[in-house]
């Protein structure tokens, strides 16, 4: 049986994967669109909501990755993580060149409609207002859209650094790891050697009790039966 945990990751990714499918589905919609201004700036605030979405789902798995128990899973979701941030940088740059060629086909449309005449400072008049709210609406969308991307450099930095921080924190416990094995081969060293030394004072305190009992029964000898 998953663990909990477990299933709201796979969950996350699942609603990770479908908003990018929406937000492609919204820009392509974008990149179609011909006009007027006002479909486009309702695809506009469509991707937008799909892109909060999008973001506060990532946002979510991060959590969850720095959550895991086990380093190998943490870094795998991190892993993961990085690799939608990237993701959603493309979806803002394809999004942002989805509007600019959302605005030329408008401008095309527009002169089209003014070759085709009728009265030309009508016309002129009309097509100046579209042309500057057309103008409004595609900076106000480029300036969101850089100031989306420039968020997610953020996190992809601050990513980044959580990733640097548990790679020195791992390198660190291996040097650790390195000097407790030197320890402990110094330490298996020294009962080596103990070991040996015991040895030798046995050996040599045998030798001794040997040679002070030769001694004894030499004195013996020579005392109880001297004409020997």
């Amino acid at each position: 049986m998953a663990a909990p945990q477990d299933v709201h990751v796979r969950i996350c990714n699942q609603e990770i994967v479908k908003f990018d499918l929406e937000v492609k589905a919204l820009i392509q919609d974008i990149r179609n669109c011909s006009g007027p201004l006002s479909a486009l700036t309702e695809l506009n605030t469509k991707v937008k909501e799909k892109i909060q979405q999008l973001r506060h789902r990532v946002q979510e798995l991060e959590q969850l990755a720095k959550e895991q128990d086990k380093e190998s899973e943490k870094q795998l979701l991190l892993q993961e993580v990085e690799n939608h941030k990237k993701q959603m940088l493309s979806n803002q740059t394809s999004w942002r060149k989805a509007n600019l060629t959302c605005k030329i086909a408008i401008d095309n449309l527009e002169k089209v409609e003014l070759l085709q005449g009728g009265d030309p400072l009508r016309q002129r008049k009309t097509t100046k207002e579209s042309l500057a709210q057309t103008s409004s609406a595609i900076t106000e969308s480029l300036m969101g859209i850089s100031r989306m991307m420039s968020q997610q450099v953020q996190q992809s930095e601050e990513a980044m650094q959580t990733l640097v921080n548990s790679s020195r924190t791992i390198l660190d416990a291996n040097e650790e790891f390195k000097s407790m094995s030197g320890t402990i081969q110094l330490g298996r060293k020294l009962i080596t050697k103990y070991n040996r030394r015991e040895l030798t004072d046995k050996l040599l305190i045998f030798l001794a009790l040997a040679l002070f009992l030769a001694t004894v029964l030499y004195i013996v000898k020579k005392r109880l039966f001297p004409f020997l």
